[in-house]
């Protein structure tokens, strides 16, 4: 990997700080120095485990051609559930791994879902796709949604908050917003307690 394949940012990185206030701090240059290193290392190994769909080369006007990554999404909605706490959900194709950012072929679409007394409604947002791409598949308990076109690549399997009948479930999909419909499947209220004789 040559320099060139940096991007300027990363390039035009660099400032060197061996004076601060006057005195000169050469620890402070090799501190720079040992992160540039590590940024570098690290931003080498993120490029070599992409896919390959988020890396090509594009030609500027004056011939030269630069390489180009992505895109990358990461991002996470939060919203409260019906127990009152925080439900926190991520979406995107960057996902945290042990030895750092990992990058899935497949998006996870940015999902909400909203209980109410007798339905789940799972609103997802996929832009740029076609509803007949849309592959829907559902249980008693999730909903998987997935996409695998040329251009997008879409992937989540949301567990739903209550049992729901997923035969009667309905779908609306118009600009970009999937919108599915479960009704709740209704469970018997068992009474708390023993049961008592009378006499």
């Amino acid at each position: 990997m040559s320099d060139e394949d940096f991007p300027d940012w990363f390039k035009k990185r660099t400032r060197r700080f061996p004076y601060f206030g006057g005195l000169p701090f050469p620890e402070v240059d090799e501190i720079f120095k040992d992160m540039e290193k590590m940024m570098e290392n690290e931003w080498k190994e993120f490029t070599t485990n992409l896919p390959k769909e988020y890396v090509r080369e594009r030609k500027l006007p004056g011939g030269r051609k630069i390489r180009e990554w992505g895109p990358f999404v990461y991002g996470y909605s939060v919203t409260v559930g019906p127990d009152g706490k925080p439900v926190i959900r991520e979406f995107g194709n960057v996902q945290p791994g042990r030895f750092g950012p990992e990058v899935k072929e497949e998006r996870e679409p940015l999902v909400d879902v909203i209980s109410t007394d007798g339905e789940v409604k799972v609103v997802v947002e996929l832009p740029g796709v076609e509803k007949k791409d849309i592959k829907l598949h559902g249980t008693e308990e999730s909903l998987t949604i997935a996409v695998d076109t040329e251009e997008r690549k879409y992937f989540k399997e949301v567990k739903l908050p209550a049992k729901v009948r997923p035969k009667e479930a309905k779908s609306v999909y118009k600009n970009g917003v999937l919108e599915v419909t479960l009704p709740k499947t209704e469970e018997k209220k068992k009474p708390k307690g023993e049961q008592l004789r009378i006499v």
